[in-house]
């Protein structure tokens, strides 16, 4: 089963490293695809452009294989929307189940998304709850396929919901570029290439500060 894992990525920090990597133990995945959007319909455009995105995504798991860097929603014109990349994953991985890994604030916006009960034909969807969290009341097409048990993932290819618990870390990729603005030090926050990758790209420097 691959884990499917998109985000912005503006930057990349550990709270999205850390979620990705024990999602990937838990579940049992064969690897984690971490996809940054390109233009992200629901939200603000990215500050850093497509490629420094990309590439500090690459910098950031340059030492752990398992994770991988998919540009396919960087290359596609147009908005980037999660059903188009499930069926272009589909069509490239026929044989492999799919994992579509989001946090509780993706979770509680899904309906919202583009044709957003198509996700399910193509993955499972996992959603990585916070300490605290309580499952909302679900409507009939979501509680009918919520899976009580992970191991239900693995009788069928595509088509169920799960709640997983993770030791969240309480990272934003906002206060860290509000930092690099006010000339704050983000160490530990993210990884240090992509640190100073940033420094080296003068990125962040405008970031409006609220």
């Amino acid at each position: 089963m691959i884990g499917i894992f998109g985000g912005t990525f503006d930057p990349v920090h550990y709270g999205h490293l850390r979620a990705a990597i024990e999602a990937k133990e838990v579940f049992g995945l064969d690897e984690i695809r971490l996809i940054p959007s390109g233009q992200p319909p629901h939200r603000n455009a990215p500050f850093a452009c497509a490629d420094m995105r990309a590439e500090m995504l690459q910098l950031a798991i340059k030492n752990h294989p398992q994770l991988i860097v998919d540009t396919r929603e960087l290359d596609r014109h147009g908005a980037s929307y999660m059903i188009d990349t499930l069926i272009s994953l589909n069509h490239d991985y026929p044989q492999q189940s799919l994992l579509l890994i989001i946090g509780c604030d993706a979770f509680n916006k899904l309906t919202s998304w583009r044709q957003w009960h198509r996700l399910f034909d193509f993955a499972h969807i996992a959603v990585l709850t916070r300490p605290g969290f309580k499952i909302q009341q679900l409507d009939q097409f979501l509680a009918t396929r919520q899976a009580a048990d992970k191991q239900e993932l693995l009788n069928q290819p595509a088509g169920k919901l799960y709640f997983q618990p993770i030791a969240q870390l309480d990272i934003s990729a906002t206060k860290i570029r509000e930092m690099i603005a006010r000339d704050c030090n983000p160490a530990f926050l993210l990884p240090d290439p992509v640190f100073t990758f940033i420094k080296q790209k003068q990125l962040y420097l405008t970031q409006t500060l609220t």
